[in-house]
């Protein structure tokens, strides 16, 4: 008889788990809340029948772990991964100022390749008016992570915010704007003063290298609405392999007896398993953390301690089409950090009834708006359509001009009690300094539990698709171990780093245990040049 597992959760981590697991031989049940499953990931219908996102969805190059999983989806003739496709420039638009185009280059490989890294930095960053001295500093500051070791980046530079780490007081206004406080918020919806300068860094370093990889591999993004392309023919998948999924069965509690989960209550009833998998949001998580369950594992208590922030989409659905630009566009001074992108041109075999569908993040809800005065989370609907439309019209300007916005849709996560306060069903978990100590491992202290959320200790440490999806793996390899099943463990992949500085992480293991600063093996002149610095850089410049 086939080893049981309850998945909770119809997110991207919980399909994950059970995508995993089902093709091992184990009997999934999934449990998911709403009527759609996929999470923050699904689309959905608007009243009208438009497509709409909670957010729009983007897959960058050093993703690993979930297109690995989208290529075992059979979907449209091929599968979801083969329907990703290159998003080929990012536009940097700025208030009343020049927008500039940034495409895919070269990628480094050694540590003279690295200097052009460093070019396609500095070119960038000071076509956007930042002086090139902070941009040499900037990129010192990432070269100094990238040769730390392990311990160093958890011990120290996780416990220290970004905008420290950089030095962001002391550097120009337009560095402040734009690298230290802009891409954060605009990216992944975080604070520069908060957000650890651990992942700050190597996340911006992963977004630097694809950008400076040859060809359209930077970012990617489906060529339909998210759920025709992969959710949906993702569960169709699921349920070929014998995985059942209970939608409108929301999670309400998990019983613990002789430290094991005997049951989970779902929608009133008692779900029983030989294993549980936990793939519900931090927020959800922390609501079922009784008494009992906080004894049974006590690491489970930093999730009271993880902070989330709002991060929500606006879909703006026009007369005629808006390319814009072939791929992203970052709004990076915009007061609600918002970005976009014009579907149509991804979205070729889609039948839409509208000329253009300009999709939006809205990724800073307590900050004043330009027009309204007022913060996003204390706005109506309406007043949050317009402030977004001045946003806009502030950085493309005469792009705007003619545009006809024929219908709207906000998100269906925020939700409105009251004419002017709004909630948020589905937050978004941030990271935050020192946040890694409060972030649980995948299995747990629990035999029988398994977490597979955003929140859960991974390589990618932060909340997005690729860290669920990895998280899941986790989750999946705990319940193999524990079953003692001689099924093929899933695959987990590191961050990629430039090659030529694992000498420096090695011997900088070395200078950890004996309690010395992080040393500066590289430095970059305001002219790009990448030179040596130090005993350091001078036994990396033999390799």
């Amino acid at each position: 008889m086939a080893t049981t597992v309850a998945v909770l959760g119809g997110g991207v981590g919980g399909l994950s788990a059970a995508h995993e697991l089902a093709e091992r031989g184990f009997a999934v049940t999934v449990y998911e809340k709403r009527a759609r499953p996929g999470g923050k990931a699904r689309s959905y219908p608007t009243p009208e029948g438009l497509p709409a996102e909670h957010g729009f969805r983007f897959f960058p190059a050093f993703y690993r772990h979930l297109p690995d999983t989208m290529a075992r989806i059979p979907s449209g003739g091929a599968t979801a991964r083969d329907r990703l496709v290159g998003a080929e420039r990012i536009l940097f638009a700025r208030a009343e100022g020049a927008n500039e185009l940034v495409a895919p280059a070269h990628a480094p490989e050694s540590l003279a390749d690295l200097a052009v890294l460093a070019r396609f930095a500095l070119d960038t960053a000071t076509q956007l008016g930042v002086p090139a001295v902070d941009v040499a500093w900037l990129l010192e500051r990432l070269f100094t992570l990238l040769a730390s070791c392990d311990e160093r980046r958890v011990g120290q530079w996780d416990l220290e915010s970004w905008w420290s780490y950089v030095q962001a007081d002391q550097r120009s206004p337009e560095f402040r704007r734009y690298l230290a406080d802009g891409l954060t918020r605009t990216l992944v919806a975080a604070r520069a003063n908060e957000m650890s300068a651990r992942t700050g860094g190597l996340v911006l370093v992963q977004l630097l290298l694809d950008l400076s990889r040859a060809g359209a591999r930077a970012d990617r993004v489906l060529d339909a609405p998210t759920s025709d392309a992969w959710i949906s023919p993702w569960v169709s998948y699921l349920e070929s392999r014998g995985v059942t999924l209970r939608l409108g069965a929301p999670v309400e509690g998990l019983l613990v007896r002789d430290g094991r989960i005997a049951s989970a209550t779902v929608g009133g009833e008692a779900v029983t398993a030989d294993f549980y998998v936990a793939a519900l949001p931090v927020e959800i998580m922390r609501g079922l953390l009784s008494p009992e369950l906080r004894r049974a594992e006590p690491r489970l208590n930093g999730l009271d301690r993880l902070v989330t922030r709002w991060m929500n989409g606006i879909m703006l659905y026009l007369r005629d089409d808006l390319p814009l630009v072939r791929g992203h566009a970052i709004y990076l001074d915009s007061e609600w950090a918002l970005t976009s992108i014009s579907q149509r041109q991804f979205w070729r075999g889609v039948s839409l009834p509208v000329g253009g569908v300009l999709s939006i993040d809205i990724s800073e809800w307590q900050r004043a708006g330009r027009v309204t005065g007022k913060v996003a989370a204390r706005c109506t609907p309406e007043e949050i359509r317009d402030e977004v439309w001045a946003q806009l019209r502030a950085h493309l300007d005469e792009e705007l001009d003619g545009v006809e916005v024929e219908s709207w849709f906000l998100d269906e996560a925020i939700e409105f009690p009251n004419p002017s306060g709004a909630t948020n069903a589905e937050p978004l978990l941030v990271n935050t300094k020192g946040s890694w100590a409060d972030r649980p491992d995948a299995s747990t202290a629990i035999p029988n539990l398994m977490l597979a959320a955003d929140y859960v200790r991974t390589y990618t440490d932060l909340a997005t698709m690729e860290g669920a999806n990895e998280a899941a793996r986790r989750a999946a390899n705990a319940i193999l171990d524990a079953a003692r099943s001689r099924a093929p463990r899933c695959g987990l992949w590191p961050l990629r780093e430039p090659p030529a500085l694992r000498p420096a992480r090695t011997l900088d293991k070395l200078l950890w245990r004996l309690h010395r600063p992080a040393p500066t093996p590289i430095r970059v002149s305001a002219a790009g040049e990448v030179t040596p610095a130090g005993v350091l850089g001078r036994v990396l410049a033999r390799f």
